[in-house]
């Protein structure tokens, strides 16, 4: 057989470590040399080649049959079954019965076509995706601020010289561990600051003198930047020539930050006043950047407190300048690319507004169609799976596992099940799929081309290693396939090369623009940050906001407490990631060596708190609340705070976290809270305890530099 290779990226997180994909016979990674990883890849990395051979993978579309089964079908067969359900949907109940849930780690062509598809072909308003569940607090401060949502707004890289970075609710050693690297200089420094209500594997790199780990109590990271950022002002640690040059609305700030003395926000977090003015003087210090993570943002208050942080970033003068600056770490793969371009419910190719009538226009005529058949914005993607069985009749899904990832699944699989049809696209046969009427297997990572846009705003070429299976099929052909049978207008390329042609004209003059883009230059190695237009932006707040008079708005938000809706349950619940494993677990609880490392989720619990419920270590506990129960296997550790527990949200069934979260959400950014659920804990008698659960390895050395597979350290290390 010949050999075949392909320099293209990690299909996980939004890090997108280069790697270069061989195949002769079987398929090997290898770590490639970028600004991101430098060569270096994390354990899902490394073992991503396995999933292409997977037996489980999909090849065959699969429908139900009268006896409930699921049984593979013919592509015709199964297409012609989605269209005529689309269409009697539409005929009977309306074009917004028929609905579209999306994914962050689709390529940039997919999403952009997903949601052409959706407003052309269906003509429903009804699409959102699962990015909403991980960007939309963040996406939302920094429009509200900057007037402009990119994750980073400066390469990575950048972080490399940092001599102070505050890193609020991620842990990075888990969910991207090359990233590790950049905070190498930083902790040096003495200047790593983490806050996180778990001593998690990042927090750990603290100790021994390169930094500080800020532990509050779990929902109050709002009350602490309001907190930093009253010690900002009042000792006079504001950089007020910047303020007065660059931002708007300071005086507001000033007073709505002024109830928020240090030893007012130390009773409330938890944190010592000591701590929070060494915290703040370190950040006014210079060479300080801010970056903000899920485990802030995942609050029905995530809009508030990630534009606080924000807030602290502007006073201190450090956004937009060399040396500093503010950013919010992307999750998914093209968790950025994917929220671009048309899969969210108000938004149009190019970040625009469905409801700008400018933008109505210019996505129109890319299109050949009227502006006025075009759908109005939709609704988020927590209201829109509330909508299923009833109004929404039809739904098809692409690139994600709603029935893990979503809150309150119990409540949604029911939904799910009263839909006259669900569509599922996936590789693999998911929770969600598992539910479907019809099943469309499609391509995964290495076997397409397309390109993504990394947690920098940086837009990269994905690229085809090796040839599907037979029978799996690209969404392109999908969608192109299903307009062709509806009798779609406009055109539907199954070529990603012209789709993303077509992104780039629809894009042009939007926030996200891509105009300059082609994969033709993305192939010459070109640094692409957006907006690209005839060269690209790694910096865009250098000498401007992206508002309109130029300037950053300093918005004020309170830190009034969200009305309590658990009822009897004494603990809080945070959730989170294991580093083997990935989102819903539908790609890496099918890889052995990652689900032999953690094959199940582990309730972190404090010895106090264990102690107190008569709980063991290793022993089978039951997590409650009034939506449901979830299983653990107990780990009793001070790690964690007493008054707080944790537990992953990869796991299915009777282990999934979000059995227990509550799908109320942010009013802002409809952002679900998955981070602050009130539980009870409960020894679980019939099973007996297990052994104690291994430490969780890091995947990089202490100092930050990324190991290979199979190293040391990536056996010994710090643990979660």
């Amino acid at each position: 057989m010949s050999m075949s290779s392909a320099d293209t990226h990690c299909p996980y997180c939004a890090l997108q470590c280069a790697m270069t994909v061989s195949h002769e016979g079987t398929t090997t990674v290898a770590g490639r040399d970028f600004p991101t990883n430098r060569g270096g890849l994390c354990a899902k990395g490394w073992t991503s080649a396995e999933l292409l051979a997977s037996p489980h993978r999909l090849r065959m579309p699969l429908m139900r049959r009268p006896d409930g089964t699921l049984a593979e079908t013919t592509w015709d067969e199964a297409l012609d079954a989605v269209a005529a359900a689309f269409r009697d949907t539409k005929a009977t109940h309306g074009a917004d019965a028929n609905a579209i849930f999306g994914g962050g780690g689709l390529t940039n062509e997919k999403a952009y076509q997903l949601g052409k598809f959706a407003r052309v072909a269906l003509g429903t308003s009804r699409i959102d995706y699962n990015g909403r569940f991980c960007m939309s607090s963040a996406a939302a401060a920094s429009n509200r601020a900057f007037g402009m949502d990119r994750g980073l707004p400066f390469p990575v890289t950048d972080l490399d010289d940092a001599r102070t970075i505050l890193l609020l609710g991620s842990n990075v050693a888990a969910t991207m561990p090359p990233f590790l690297a950049h905070l190498a200089g930083a902790r040096a420094a003495g200047g790593l600051i983490v806050v996180d209500p778990r001593r998690s594997a990042t927090a750990r790199l603290t100790e021994d003198g390169a930094g500080t780990h800020l532990q509050p109590a779990p929902g109050t990271d709002l009350p602490l930047l309001l907190g930093l950022t009253h010690i900002v002002i009042a000792e006079g640690l504001a950089d007020r020539a910047y303020i007065e040059e660059r931002t708007s609305g300071f005086d507001s700030l000033r007073r709505s930050v002024a109830q928020w003395w240090p030893e007012r926000t130390s009773s409330t977090t938890g944190i010592p006043v000591s701590q929070l003015r060494e915290t703040a003087r370190r950040l006014a210090a210079g060479g300080a950047y801010i970056l903000t993570g899920r485990g802030v943002e995942q609050h029905v208050d995530g809009t508030a407190t990630a534009t606080a942080a924000i807030n602290l970033a502007l006073v201190l003068g450090l956004v937009g300048r060399e040396g500093s600056g503010y950013g919010t770490l992307t999750g998914q793969g093209n968790g950025q690319g994917g929220r671009e371009h048309g899969q969210k419910a108000d938004q149009l190719p190019g970040y625009r507004s469905i409801r700008d009538p400018e933008a109505r226009r210019h996505v129109a005529g890319v299109w050949g169609v009227d502006a006025d058949e075009l759908p109005d914005a939709g609704i988020p993607a927590t209201a829109l799976l509330g909508e299923l069985g009833g109004p929404v009749k039809t739904l098809l899904v692409a690139g994600s596992n709603v029935v893990v990832s979503a809150p309150d699944v119990d409540a949604l699989r029911e939904r799910l099940q009263a839909l006259d049809t669900l569509v599922v696209c996936d590789f693999f046969l998911s929770e969600t799929a598992e539910l479907a009427d019809i099943v469309l297997p499609v391509l995964q990572w290495a076997e397409e081309e397309g390109t993504m846009t990394s947690l920098e705003g940086r837009v990269i070429r994905r690229r085809r290693a090796l040839a599907a299976p037979d029978g799996a099929r690209s969404e392109l052909w999908i969608m192109s396939e299903l307009a062709r049978r509806l009798g779609a207008a406009s055109t539907w390329s199954t070529d990603p090369a012209e789709v993303f042609d077509e992104l780039a004209r629809a894009s042009e003059g939007g926030v996200a623009d891509y105009s300059g883009l082609s994969h033709e230059l993305l192939d010459t190695g070109v640094e692409a940050y957006w907006p690209y237009r005839s060269e690209g932006t790694p910096r865009p707040f250098t000498d401007r906001f992206a508002h309109a008079d130029g300037r950053a708005k300093l918005v004020p938000v309170d830190a009034t407490p969200p009305a309590p809706t658990d009822r009897g349950g004494d603990l809080t619940l945070v959730t989170g990631r294991y580093l083997q494993q990935y989102q819903s677990g539908t790609q890496t609880r099918r890889v052995a060596e990652l689900n032999g490392a953690r094959p199940e989720a582990r309730l972190e619990i404090h010895p106090a708190t264990a102690s107190r419920l008569g709980i063991r270590e290793g022993a089978l506990v039951a997590v409650s609340n009034e939506r449901g129960t979830v299983k653990a296997r107990a780990s009793v550790t001070t790690d964690i705070r007493h008054d707080t527990v944790f537990l992953p949200f990869h796991y299915a069934g009777d282990e999934c976290a979000n059995r227990l979260t509550e799908a109320i959400v942010d009013p802002t950014s409809a952002m679900p809270e998955f981070k602050r659920t009130r539980v009870t804990v409960a020894p679980d008698a019939t099973v007996p305890a297990a052994r104690p659960a291994a430490h969780e390895p890091v995947g990089v050395s202490v100092a930050g530099g990324p190991v290979g597979r199979g190293s040391a350290s990536t056996k010994e290390g710090l643990h979660v």
